[in-house]
């Protein structure tokens, strides 16, 4: 567990996953003041001053080590890895896209980066690349998912097996049992998504955070969109859905996605979640939550 936080600067190995704009500067000066790695994402904002802000809000909030996740197919992702460095952030998650062209540039400048890997093969790729550490998400995570995904529990250690760089686990984990799970997986830490959005702290609309609360261990599914697929909480609306996308992910998705997930609204984008959902009973503090896990 050292190697984590040594290379994170932070108490516990625990990360908080960045997913879409679910990542508000208090949740994650929250995280980061609790003894976790707080991370802003990166992918969905579109406007360079507002990350800006973002930075300067966290840093108001705490004077403890946070990053950000980076989502190399936006095409303003090497303009935000430049803010990282200028701003002196400490580490950095990359997903979604090859990190080749961002790498080299973060490593440079100091940022500790950690590439989220859904197989062997990607994670032997990361590795090559010069990365510091890869998270290993299961196919049980809410988001962006593979086509092919592999579960937590057969791919955190087949990874671990794989690369001599640490790994962290990510995918089905909320709680103390799936903490000390992935401990003995092999993993050196822990990325948490879903859980943080059922916290206090999150920006998440209440209405988001009671559809996690009311999930059980099936109600969530993989929805196919173009290339990618996308954990959701299924409803009727979004168990057929199937579009065609680009590479990149459009303003128009992030508009709506913001619309739903923050505005309550009903803007055709369901509440993306794992299926540990299904685990999660209570809105809870996030210290609470890092305690409980840790403890």
């Amino acid at each position: 567990m050292d190697t984590i936080t040594g290379l994170l600067g932070c108490r516990y190995p625990v990360i908080q996953g960045a997913m879409g704009v679910i990542s508000n500067p208090e949740l994650v000066a929250a995280v980061s003041e609790a003894g976790g790695f707080g991370l802003l994402a990166t992918g969905f904002i579109t406007d360079p001053d507002e990350l800006i802000r973002q930075i300067e809000t966290v840093k108001a909030l705490t004077d403890k080590p946070f990053g950000a996740n980076l989502m190399p197919m936006n095409p303003l992702s090497r303009t935000y890895a430049g803010i990282v460095v200028d701003r002196g952030l400490r580490g950095v998650t990359l997903s979604a896209g090859s990190p080749r062209q961002l790498v080299p540039f973060l490593k440079t400048h100091g940022v500790t980066t950690f590439q989220v890997v859904a197989s062997v093969s990607n994670a032997l790729k990361a590795e090559a690349l010069g990365i510091d550490a890869v998270i290993a998400e299961g196919m049980e995570s809410g988001g962006i998912q593979s086509r092919n995904g592999v579960g937590t529990m057969v791919l955190v250690p087949a990874v671990v097996d794989a690369v001599k760089v640490p790994v962290v686990a990510a995918g089905g984990i909320a709680d103390s049992r799936g903490f000390r799970a992935a401990m003995a997986l092999g993993a050196k830490g822990v990325q948490i998504g879903t859980r943080f959005i059922a916290s206090e702290e999150c920006i998440a609309h209440e209405k988001f955070k009671r559809a996690i609360l009311r999930a059980d261990e099936t109600s969530t599914s993989v929805v196919i969109d173009g290339r990618f697929g996308y954990r959701v909480i299924t409803s009727q609306e979004t168990a057929s859905k199937t579009q065609e996308t680009s590479n990149e992910l459009p303003t128009s998705m992030a508009r709506q996605m913001r619309d739903s997930w923050v505005g309550g609204m009903e803007a055709g984008v369901p509440f993306s979640a794992g299926q540990v959902a299904g685990l999660i009973r209570q809105i809870k503090p996030v210290s609470q939550i890092i305690n409980e896990l840790v403890g």
